[in-house]
């Protein structure tokens, strides 16, 4: 025969079980914090004011260039380029963090970088974002001597 103490006891602990993984589980939170997740924010940025702005994120090559995590707030620097070609520019965005997921609270055209902290502006005669990628066509700095492509080795 069972004594009615060892019911209740199995009871308690099936009871604190229970509520231990409840409680981990209402808890948990899914780690956002990388650059997929932030360039799925992004696209669904773009494609939700794709009539607005006239971009088909379908058309560009997006690429999350830097990232930077505090706590609910992610700060990126994000390259877009035109599908085929190697013109395209970089933009700083701002995410906020929804659930399980990143959604854009802001752009920033000439604001720091997310992880040096540098602006386009502290050089001398720099443009400010969106600037031009690395080896992408944009204006020479002033003073700058004119270049030929067709003669670049």
């Amino acid at each position: 025969m069972i004594a009615d103490s060892d019911i209740i006891g199995g009871v308690k602990k099936a009871w604190l079980v229970f509520v231990a993984a409840l409680l981990l589980a209402a808890c948990s939170r899914t780690n956002i914090d990388n650059k997929d997740a932030v360039k799925a924010a992004i696209v669904e940025y773009l494609t939700s004011h794709s009539k607005e702005t006239g971009l088909d994120p379908a058309s560009m090559d997006i690429n999350v260039s830097a990232v930077a995590f505090e706590s609910d707030v992610a700060r990126a620097t994000v390259a877009f380029t035109v599908k085929g070609t190697s013109s395209g520019m970089q933009l700083n965005y701002t995410l906020g963090r929804k659930g399980d997921k990143w959604v854009v609270t802001g752009k920033d055209a000439s604001g720091p970088h997310p992880i040096t902290g540098a602006t386009t502006g502290d050089a001398p005669g720099a443009s400010p974002l969106p600037m031009p990628l690395p080896g992408t066509q944009g204006a020479l700095p002033a003073g700058h001597p004119a270049v030929n492509p067709g003669t670049a080795k």
